[in-house]
């Protein structure tokens, strides 16, 4: 479906040219060597979420030699800086800080060769396999671009580095930990997210829905075991579970809307150790997506509506029910303000050209940057849109069906960062330049 879009509409020999030259542009182009060396120092040295200690401490330096007024540890391991420069609206950006628990295999020669322990207690390779490296160093620039262009605004910026947005919780603890209380409350707030199935330098962007909410749900299966043999003395709970993961199929097809994206997923089911014996129990691990709230309570409803169902129809007695677990807290949807978007696309068609702005549809993966707005729904406007990272080399092959791209979470995802960095940095800040423009200017 992508590729089709990207086929029709966006060469990516347009891509390789900007539209016009501007100062934005020019003053990126100079900035551009110390950014690479930065982003290569992250890329080689990624951490995991809620361990990005030092990343956290090179990057609020950085924010405070900038002029920044900066607080550390906010939700645990985040950073908030702040400028406050004269009466006008608030602004905040975003960047993510956090690697994931991947060795990786791209072979460039500043490739990380870091180990650390997550939750799972097992040892791992670390890697910037979501391209959050990437996010950062655009930071950084914007950060350089609007502090050194405090006479063409008025208001306050406040730009944010969030921990553990892998887990879908740094967002969240940020805000617990006070981020529209002991900082100013933001009017607007912008982020993006580099993306492997586009070309380097294209800016895709989804109004409304963009992201989904993404819930982790548990079933564990009762049964009563026994001897394969004997089947009619035990209560299977392999049958029981085969019934249920069946039965959740018709969640999407027949009770969801056609028209609201959903998905139910089982990814694990577990049961049993040896050939000749019923478990008594079985384990069943979902990934559900939705936009909507009400979306999102159907599906839930419907999980645990269905596993009691067929225990009842399978005869296990009311002692022996399913047990279903929501992950607690999940990952709510991203909604992007539509008119806040529109104009800021707009904006973008201005600045980049036709051709590296593209609506693009929404999709089923998950980003907590959807908590910012629903901590505050009725006075901020929010978006986050895409910055393609596929080198056009590849796009090429790719869509000339010759090579197959790696996606974001790959030990092969290795973007064209200067593109991205340099377009998101331009875009955010001009963005925010737009945002606090003085009155009668």
């Amino acid at each position: 479906m992508l590729r089709t879009i990207l086929a029709a509409g966006c060469a990516v020999a347009a891509l390789a040219t900007p539209v016009q030259a501007n100062e934005l542009r020019d003053a990126l182009a100079e900035d551009m060597p110390g950014l690479m060396e930065l982003y290569r120092d992250l890329h080689a040295n990624p951490e995991l979420s809620f361990q990005e200690v030092e990343t956290a401490a090179k990057l609020a330096e950085r924010a405070r030699a900038l002029g920044f007024e900066v607080t550390e540890k906010v939700g645990k391991t985040g950073v908030v800086a702040v400028m406050r420069n004269g009466a006008g609206p608030t602004v905040m950006l975003r960047a993510d800080m956090d690697g994931l628990p991947l060795e990786e295999k791209t072979g460039l020669p500043y490739a990380s060769k870091r180990t650390a322990v997550p939750a799972s207690g097992v040892e791992t390779g670390v890697m910037h396999a979501c391209g959050h490296d990437t996010h950062m160093a655009a930071w950084v620039g914007a950060a350089q671009l609007l502090s050194e262009r405090k006479q063409e605004w008025s208001g306050t910026l406040v730009m944010i580095l969030q921990p553990a947005e892998e887990l879908g919780e740094g967002a969240l603890a940020m805000l617990e930990d006070g981020l529209y209380t002991r900082f100013p409350k933001p009017d607007y707030v912008l982020g993006f997210h580099d993306a492997a199935q586009f070309p380097a330098g294209m800016i895709g962007y989804s109004p409304g829905y963009a992201l989904a909410n993404v819930d982790s749900v548990d079933i564990t299966v009762p049964g009563v075991g026994g001897h394969g043999a004997y089947p009619h003395t035990t209560k299977d709970p392999v049958v029981l579970a085969s019934a249920i993961v069946m039965k959740l199929q018709t969640l999407v097809s027949r009770e969801s809307s056609p028209l609201d994206p959903a998905v139910v997923t089982v990814g694990s089911f577990h049961a049993g150790h040896k050939h000749n014996i019923i478990s008594d129990e079985a384990r069943l691990q979902l990934t559900v997506r939705s936009y909507s709230d009400e979306s999102r309570a159907l599906l839930l409803d419907g999980i645990a509506r269905v596993a009691k169902g067929e225990a009842i129809a399978a005869g296990m007695p009311e002692d022996r029910m399913p047990t279903v677990t929501v992950q607690d807290p999940y990952t709510p949807s991203t909604f992007n303000t539509p008119e806040f978007t529109e104009t800021v696309m707009a904006g973008y068609r201005s600045r980049f050209g036709e051709g590296r702005v593209m609506q693009v549809p929404s999709v089923m993966g998950g980003e907590d940057f959807g908590q910012f707005l629903r901590a505050s729904p009725d006075d901020i406007q929010s978006l986050i849109f895409w910055v393609g990272g596929v080198p056009a080399d590849e796009f090429a092959k790719a869509q000339a069906g010759e090579a197959d791209l790696p996606s974001l979470h790959s030990p092969y995802w290795a973007p064209d960062a200067e593109k991205v960095i340099g377009t998101a940095a331009e875009a955010m800040s001009s963005t925010v330049l737009d945002l606090l423009k003085p009155a009668g200017s």
